[in-house]
């Protein structure tokens, strides 16, 4: 294996070890000679490195870490004490051993130890992978003496060298020596935002990146040949963190290591079991009482923390710790939460409007009055008598609080509302490209990922088999057509489960509420509707729960057998996926209750039945817009409540709890290492590790469409929002900050496929919420009688237009009631909800011309609702900049800025070149004059004098 220059290995006599830096050999002492110099330095080795954030020099700063796992036996200790006979610390003989495949030697007549092939594999792997890390210009080191038996960790460091050439490659923008000033306001504005300013002050985050900066610096593409346009005053924070792991994480995808004919990067490695863990190191410990100050501590304490709720979170220091990926998903949520505050305020108004106006709605208080003495047709048969329409006064009332002409505004201002929220958020984020220099910032391909590369030398190995020529191959469609034709049969057969599941809810309902029909006492029978839809929705918020967890599985599998090439396009994939099974499962319910419950019921005589036996239900006489609104709050909430929030912290503390309880048995083995202090590496190790912000996206995106979908039934679903999302800031910040490993920073400009997603379910939401209030609700009924039918123009007499009536002798054999006297007199003629012909008409039963009227007014209304609330939506959006004018103004600035540098560069260059030649001409003028007395006096003066300026 060829070593980089800068690193040596001992002198031959001891051949057998090799140490990655000279410099790591003589702090720890392998060579004999210099055992004093180890003494010195074993007092206290973990305070000089800062217990795992430095090498055993103190200097080097560890970028990352990869992690593996390794058996060891009797003869290794035995060696490894026989090496490090001179060391008297014993966290000082295992540290910083030497890479795999270079270990000491046996002496003679040891025996050896047993075999075991496929660790050695892993080894030899582990061996020519660090050793081609090495080549690239890395610098490592290990440990093996840790708290953790049989892990050991690989700590990397990235010199200025290879920063600078991966910086140059990345072409990463870092700040140059040129500062501006940014364009600030004038006038009126000026004084509106220093009074916003003075106002919000109490509810800023204390971090400096969010204080409003008045100079920027300007950013280019690093490059090696100008690294005197940049700002290199201080090398050890020019490239930060966040920029240095991202650099070694890309040297890791890149380095290959090709033994056994495996092409392998950090994630083959890694899913080949070879090392178990590659992650970026924390700054260091956010709790304690002498724990130096640092960027995870600081957002601890301003973002990660429940008591700083009410304030703005500090998005800049977010994406320098993080990354632009995750600073931009806490962005967008910030922006999301922060619009939900109009939205619940008209929400609550709309809400008030209604409890003010239950008094004065006239159908409630005629389906109250029991003066009219409305006899109603039973609700299932034999079991379920006659009823008075008067029972079903409480929910008619609170129908109107969600049923009332204020919820149509709503939801065209809603509409409206996610139209503004999605321009919003575009330009926040271009705000945000600005100040994070990702204005010129295009995403290049990606590596591919490791199962690819598997299925691509598969396949390769196939042909050369089957002695055909290998170019170079790739998976075309013929090789995923089985993974495609999988993933069809298998989205169908679970779209088709959840149906079944819906469908079974429906039998659940239906045949209880017939056997709590029979119910001998009149408290039961009258709440009956109210136990049966709060049981089925519970039910189905459980079954939401589980094959939501069900579902995300699948979704992987279903993702991972496609083989996409990378992994953006396994990201995208799988969101679609995921998106689509979960938006199915947790939606599916509601729509059955907006769209399907009570259409297809049949009339008394002629009801439609499910197996011969099940009646379908039927909507309650204030119609199913109460029920809608309870299922949509029950599951929205319950959704919130368990799944996101319970989940997100009692899973994490259960597993956090699992690994101390089995660390604590460890320790209870080996008290000596008990009593060491944990490094920094070692303690990352047992947090979680980062999966990737899909969950987190996909249970806000499902909210949103709770929020948009069905905003007609439930207009406190923005409030509720609002109070999860105030919560859901935090449990994520705090889940990011102290439960997970660091994630590898990510650049991104926008938040991907989910803008999309977004935008789509804001244009379903104007469909669905037309179809809500003209189909689901009896505004479009109330307008049609009000209009057409009124004789003096109120709405008395709405109720009684509404209700069919039905002869009791026209009943079916065997479906009248068992006790047709049950309301203490005999009834002949009972009420239905319906737009039918009288027993008295010549078309008895018949569907009357009042039915038609209605279902033409309520097509009218969903087609001017559609078309007028997309008008004004693209409106909003044409009329709102994507770009703000004052971003356009700076991004131009810069330009301008950076094209003057350029010139005066070049301009001086040009300079010099003239100043040389000037001088280069003077030089040569003098030799000419001098030259014939020069000659005459001194001969061969005149051929110096000439040479003198090729000198220079």
């Amino acid at each position: 294996m060829r070593v980089n220059k800068k690193y040596s290995c001992l002198p031959a006599e001891e051949k057998g070890i090799h140490i990655i830096n000279i410099r790591a050999i003589e702090d720890i002492g392998y060579d004999q000679h210099e055992s004093t110099l180890l003494n010195s330095l074993s007092k206290n080795p973990d305070a000089d490195c800062k217990y795992g954030l430095y090498f055993r020099d103190g200097k080097r700063k560890v970028d990352y870490i990869l992690v593996y796992h390794y058996k060891k036996s009797s003869a290794g200790k035995t060696l490894t004490r026989r090496v490090h006979h001179n060391d008297s610390s014993a966290r000082s003989t295992k540290q910083d051993q030497p890479l795999p495949g270079k270990g000491v030697q046996l002496e003679m007549g040891e025996s050896e130890p047993h075999v075991d092939y496929h660790e050695d594999d892993k080894r030899f792997r582990r061996e020519e992978y660090e050793g081609n890390l090495v080549e690239a210009g890395l610098e490592l080191e290990r440990d093996e003496d840790t708290k953790i038996h049989g892990v050991g960790f690989v700590k990397i460091h990235a010199p200025w060298n290879v920063l600078c050439r991966e910086a140059e490659f990345l072409k990463l923008k870092m700040p140059t020596k040129k500062m501006y000033q940014i364009n600030q306001t004038h006038g009126l504005l000026k004084k509106i935002n220093s009074v916003i300013q003075k106002i919000t002050e109490p509810i800023q985050p204390k971090v400096a990146e969010h204080k409003p900066q008045t100079v920027k610096r300007l950013s280019y593409p690093f490059s090696r040949e100008k690294q005197h346009l940049f700002d290199l005053s201080d090398r050890d924070s020019f490239f930060d963190s966040k920029t240095r792991s991202t650099i070694v994480y890309e040297i890791l995808k890149r380095t290959t290591c090709t033994k056994a004919k495996y092409s392998m990067g950090i994630t083959s490695l890694l899913a080949n079991g070879v090392y178990s863990a590659a992650y970026p190191l924390h700054d260091g410990d956010y709790e304690g009482e002498n724990v130096e100050p640092n960027d995870r501590k600081l957002l601890c304490e301003e973002w990660a923390s429940y008591g700083v709720f009410y304030k703005y979170q500090p998005i800049d220091l977010v994406r320098k710790y993080f990354g632009e990926k995750i600073g931009l998903y806490f962005a967008w949520l910030g922006v999301y939460t922060q619009m939900l505050i109009p939205a619940s305020i008209v929400g609550i108004i709309v809400f008030l409007y209604g409890c003010a106006t239950v008094d004065e709605n006239i159908p409630s208080m005629e389906m109250c009055d029991q003066r009219n003495n409305i006899t109603m047709c039973p609700l299932c048969d034999r079991t379920c008598s006659y009823w008075k329409m008067s029972s079903a006064c409480a929910t008619a009332r609170a129908s109107h609080l969600f049923d009332n002409p204020a919820t149509v505004f709503f939801s065209v201002f809603m509409a409206l509302w996610a139209a503004t929220f999605m321009e919003h958020w575009k330009r926040k984020q271009m705000r945000l490209n600005y100040r994070w220099d990702l204005t010129g910032f295009e995403e290049e391909e990606d590596h591919p990922r490791a199962e690819y590369e598997a299925k691509v030398l598969e396949k390769s190995l196939r042909k050369e088999h089957k002695h055909k020529e290998t170019d170079k191959e790739k998976l075309t469609w013929k090789d995923r057509f089985p993974a495609y034709l999988t993933n069809f049969v298998g989205i169908i057969f679970m779209v088709g489960l959840t149906f079944a599941i819906v469908f079974g809810v429906i039998i659940y309902r239906i045949s209880t509420a017939a056997a709590l029909a029979i119910s001998s006492t009149p408290s039961g029978r009258s709440s009956v509707r109210v136990t049966v839809t709060a049981t089925a929705v519970i039910i189905n918020l459980v079954v939401i729960i589980i094959l939501d967890e069900v579902y995300g599985c699948i979704a992987r599998w279903l993702t991972q057998i496609e083989v996409p090439k990378t992994d953006k396009n396994f990201e995208e994939r799988l969101i679609f996926k995921a998106f689509l099974l979960k938006f199915v499962n947790a939606y599916t319910p509601i729509f059955y209750v907006a769209f399907f419950k009570g259409r297809f019921v049949g009339r008394p005589g002629d009801y439609v039945y499910i197996f011969h036996s099940f009646r379908m239900e039927e909507c309650a006489p204030g119609g199913c817009l109460m029920e809608l609104c309870i299922q949509l709050s029950i599951i929205m909430l319950g959704k919130q409540l368990i799944q996101n929030n319970l989940f997100e912290i009692g899973i994490p503390k259960m597993k956090k709890f699992i690994r101390y309880m089995k660390l604590k048995r460890r320790r209870s083995l080996d008290h000596e290492e008990h009593l060491k202090k944990k490094q920094r590496y070692e303690v990352d190790y047992n947090l979680e590790p980062f999966a990737g912000l899909t969950p987190e996206y996909m249970e806000m995106i499902i909210q949103f469409g709770f929020v948009t979908l069905f905003v007609a039934s439930f207009p406190l679903a923005p409030l509720f929002a609002l109070l999860n999302n105030i919560i859901e800031i935090r449990l994520d910040a705090k889940k990011f900050v102290t439960e997970l490993r660091r994630p590898v920073a990510v650049r991104a400009k926008d938040i991907g496929i989910w803008y999309n997603i977004l935008r789509g379910i804001g244009k379903l939401a104007v469909i669905i919420n037309a179809f809500v209030i003209s189909f689901t609700s009896d505004f479009i009924p109330r307008l049609v009688y009000l209009y057409m039918y009124s004789e003096n123009g109120t709405m008395h007499g709405f109720v009684n237009h509404t209700l069919s009536s039905f002869n009791v002798s026209d009943f079916q054999a065997g479906t009248a009631p068992n006790d047709p006297m049950d309301l203490g007199y005999e009834v002949q003629i009972c009420r239905y909800k319906d737009y039918r012909e009288p027993p008295w008409s010549e078309n008895k039963y018949d569907i009357s011309k009042d039915f038609w009227a209605v279902l033409a007014a309520r097509l009218a209304f969903v087609i001017v609702f559609q078309n007028l609330v997309m008008f004004m939506s693209d409106f909003v959006d044409w009329i709102i900049p994507d770009i703000p004018k004052d971003i356009s103004q700076q991004i131009h600035k810069e330009k301008v800025l950076m094209v003057e540098v350029f010139m005066r560069e070049e301009q001086g260059k040009l300079q010099m070149l003239e100043t040389w030649k000037d001088k280069d001409k003077k030089k040569g003028e003098n030799c000419n004059n001098h030259s014939p007395r020069l000659s005459r006096s001194h001969s061969g003066s005149l051929s110096s004098c000439h040479s003198y300026p090729l000198d220079v």
